[in-house]
Order: C-alpha cells, then sequence, then structure tokens
C-alpha cells in the first residue's frame, strides 16, 4: 500500500517522535539502524521530512534530527505520507491500472474506495504523539 520509501518515513518520523518525547536528538545513523533502511536513503528520507517542516535537524556535536514536544500531537501520520509519497495513495487504482476511475471502473474499484476512505480517516486522524506513546508503554514496536 505504502512506498517503501513512505514506509521508512514513518518509521523514522515516529523514531524521532519517541526521542524528542525524552528531549533527545537523534543521529542518521542511529534512525537507520533502528528503521533497518540504508543510511543514504534514510538521508533522503529525512530531507523529505524536514523541507515538509516535520522534522527539525540540527546541525553540529550536539545535533540531530527532533521534534518539538509540543508538536507531536499536532503532527498527524497523514502528513508524513503526504511528504514522502504525496496523496497518490488516495487517488490510485487498487490494481494498479492506468486508468481507473467510477466511469470505468476496475473490478475491485467501488470495494477500494471504501478502503481508501478509512485509510484516509485513519491517517488523518492519527498523531505522531500517540504512536510514540504506544512505543514508548511498549503497546507496539517499531521493529521485531
Amino acid at each position: 500500500m505504502f512506498s517503501k520509501a513512505c514506509e521508512y518515513g514513518i518509521k523514522a518520523a515516529i523514531f524521532i517522535a519517541t526521542q524528542s518525547y525524552e528531549g533527545k536528538r537523534v543521529s542518521p545513523k542511529a534512525i537507520s539502524e533502528e528503521i533497518d533502511s540504508p543510511q543514504a536513503f534514510t538521508a533522503k528520507i529525512l530531507q523529505a521530512l524536514v523541507r515538509n517542516d516535520l522534522v527539525t535537524s540540527v546541525k553540529g556535536a550536539y545535533g540531530g534530527f527532533e521534534i518539538d514536544r509540543n508538536q507531536l500531537s499536532s503532527i498527524k501520520l497523514s502528513q508524513v505520507v503526504n511528504a514522502i509519497d504525496g496523496d497518490s495513495i488516495y487517488k490510485g487504482c487498487g490494481l494498479g491500472l492506468h486508468k481507473c476511475d467510477a466511469n470505468h471502473p476496475c473490478s475491485v474499484h467501488d470495494k477500494f474506495v471504501d478502503i481508501r476512505a478509512g485509510l484516509k480517516d485513519m491517517l488523518e486522524n492519527t498523531s505522531l504523539e500517540e504512536l510514540a506513546l504506544n512505543i514508548k508503554s511498549g503497546d507496539a514496536f517499531l521493529k521485531v
């Protein structure tokens, strides 16, 4: 459903949020290791998150990536997805056809409309704070 870059972007944002919740900055290497992503690929993903004002990059000896703790509740998962994949997840065909709409539907078009609507609702109503707290409490995990 999400691109690999988007999956890594979501994981990176959640990891940075968990560390930011404790007032810590995270190095690109630590993020890469935590989300099991190649460092160069992780760097590109982090750049997209910074460009979209979701994550802050601090240079220097005590630098790294962070999210203002006061913003954790207002940053929604949909913003992370949009920063990496754009809004194509809400528009693409469930079977990957180039031309699929209500006038010329694929065989799963009508069912996929409901799935997309549910996904959009979940992404727009889930904050990084909620996900970070689930990780911190042990109710959820970023890696096995």
